[in-house]
Parts: structure tokens; C-alpha cells; sequence
């Protein structure tokens, strides 16, 4: 995976984000992500708030967020340590990117590995299962799931779970294009649409 990612220069994709409450799903988003190396991220919100837009790192190294509805004309600059852009587990916009997740793979599968690793093949993809420090909660244990591709090895999904099997959260890409030569000015609010997906198909 860090060899084929090494390669990528930049990647769009759809993501879908469930996160559970007492083993139930409390809240799904669902999102096109669009990063450019070596930091340039674009979010474009689907469903809830859709129309929402977030790009870091803006002028002024924040995250300018584009609101909907009757504030839709406004910009807001928030730090990528607000609380008002981390998820639930603490993950901050701007530890969002594949090569962040597959570093995190890597730590899990070894110094932050708490017992074995089950690994199994089905349907062209590759399971791992393994126990280990949550990415990104300190001294929290999770349980992970990753799901690989086997013909491009990169991540397809990330499932969590309490160390006693109670779901946490699901992250699956979707529809994922490398190296389709994202211009720069789509990482600006006012330079680019989402339909950049659309015209590079």
C-alpha cells in the first residue's frame, strides 16, 4: 500500500462515514473528498448540510468552510483543532488523507498492536483484523477492520469496534480515481466544482 500510494499524486473519492451509539447507527455522512498532495484537501458534504463546502488549508492555513442555506455567502476560517470539525473519535480534518489511514494500518499491524492479527481473502479483497491503539483516542483500544483491494491495494473500507465486538464506526470510499490531475484552483472555494469528478471520467 505505501509503495502504490507513493505513486498517487491525487485522488477523488466518495465517502460514507456511519458512526454507532449503543450498537445502533447514530449518524451518517456522506461526502466527495478530494486531496492533492501534500496537503490539499477539499470536502464537498452530500448529505447532511449538502452543499456544504470545506477546504484546508485555506489563505490563512485554516479551514474556510462555505455554510448552505441563507448563510451560503459567507466564508468561515476555523482552525483544524476546532471542535466544531472534529469527528466523533477526535479525527481532525486534516488527518483525513489515505496516506495518513494507511501509515495508522501500518502502526496498528505492529508498535501499537495488542495481540494477533487475523488475515483472510474474499472477493478480491484482503481482511485484516487486529486489536490495537486507537488512532486517534489516547489510551482507547480498538478493534479494527480493514478491508484492502487486492488488484489496486489501497484501502476500500475501515470498520471499528470496541475491543468486546460493539460497533463504533464505518468509513468506505467509494468510486475511487488516482492521479486525475486535480488543478489547483479547485481547492479554493470560489475555483472549481465538485463536477470536476464528472468531467475526468
Amino acid at each position: 500500500m505505501k509503495d502504490v500510494y507513493a505513486q498517487v499524486k491525487d485522488y477523488q473519492m466518495e465517502t460514507e462515514v456511519k458512526v454507532y451509539h449503543e450498537g445502533q447507527v447514530a449518524e451518517t455522512k456522506r461526502f466527495l473528498y478530494t486531496f492533492k498532495k501534500p496537503n490539499h484537501i477539499r470536502i464537498d458534504m452530500k448529505s447532511p448540510y449538502a452543499g456544504m463546502i470545506l477546504v484546508y488549508p485555506g489563505d490563512d492555513g485554516k479551514v474556510t468552510v462555505k455554510p448552505v442555506g441563507l448563510f451560503g455567502f459567507l466564508k468561515l476560517h476555523l482552525s483544524p483543532d476546532s471542535t466544531l470539525l472534529h469527528t466523533a473519535t477526535g479525527q481532525r480534518i486534516d488527518q483525513t488523507d489515505m496516506g495518513l489511514l494507511i501509515q495508522n494500518i501500518e502502526h496498528s499491524l505492529t508498535d501499537r498492536r495488542h495481540g494477533d492479527v487475523s488475515v483472510s481473502e474474499q472477493d478480491g479483497h484482503v481482511r485484516i483484523e487486529v486489536l490495537a491503539e486507537d488512532h486517534f483516542l489516547a489510551g482507547v483500544l480498538t478493534l479494527y477492520y480493514f478491508i484492502i483491494d487486492k488488484t489496486r491495494w489501497l484501502p476500500l473500507e475501515v470498520r471499528e469496534f470496541t475491543p468486546n465486538g460493539i460497533p463504533k464506526r464505518e468509513v468506505r470510499f467509494r468510486n475511487l480515481r488516482t492521479s486525475i490531475g486535480v488543478p489547483d484552483g479547485f481547492f479554493q472555494i470560489n475555483g472549481g466544482r465538485p463536477e470536476h469528478e464528472q468531467s475526468n471520467r
